[in-house]
């Protein structure tokens, strides 16, 4: 599977968003293989863990997020099930389950429902290893400051919204992949 290939299908023009993509992805890949460098005992897939976290926000053009130059219909909280949609589409149904589980860190069918989002009611939740290690690394990263990675701290603050579920699970995470 060639994921730069996959990108330029869906962003086909050299604009701010593609680079703002590529640039926040890259980041998102080199913290996930160093994860799997660092605990070897996970025996994670680095080549799967690379393309996943190069893809796992494809589908942010088809959302309203003008911050980040993407001008689509949809709010920006739904752009992980669209992804997914475009992956499954491409045939590639492990990526597109990155795509789906990674906003957040992860959405349970519960917290969808309570707090009345505007996704497909079922738990979005990273289940597979890679699934985790690709939505840990991205919290890492925001679109809108690419020069930098956010601490612990500041990661912790962005998926709070979330939910607790998902601040325990990150609180997890950090204990098993730092």
């Amino acid at each position: 599977m060639d994921a730069i290939a996959i990108i330029n299908k869906y962003y086909p023009e050299e604009n701010e968003l593609k680079h703002i993509l590529l640039t926040h992805s890259r980041s998102v890949a080199d913290k996930a293989l160093w994860i799997a460098d660092r605990h070897p005992e996970l025996n994670l897939d680095r080549q799967f863990l690379e393309e996943a976290a190069l893809l796992h926000d494809i589908g942010v053009f088809l959302t309203d997020a003008d911050g980040i130059h993407c001008y689509g219909s949809y709010p920006y909280i739904c752009h992980g099930y669209l992804g997914s949609e475009l992956l499954q589409k491409e045939g590639y149904p492990r990526h597109a389950l990155v795509c789906e589980r990674h906003t957040g860190a992860g959405m349970s069918l519960e917290g969808i429902i309570s707090q009345n989002l505007p996704v497909p009611h079922r738990d979005m939740v990273p289940v597979s290893l890679e699934e985790q290690v690709v939505c840990f690394a991205d919290k890492f990263f925001s679109k809108t400051h690419l020069d930098r990675e956010k601490s612990v701290e500041k990661a912790l603050k962005s998926i709070s919204k979330y939910g607790e579920d998902g601040v325990a699970r990150f609180k997890d995470w950090c204990e098993r992949f730092l």
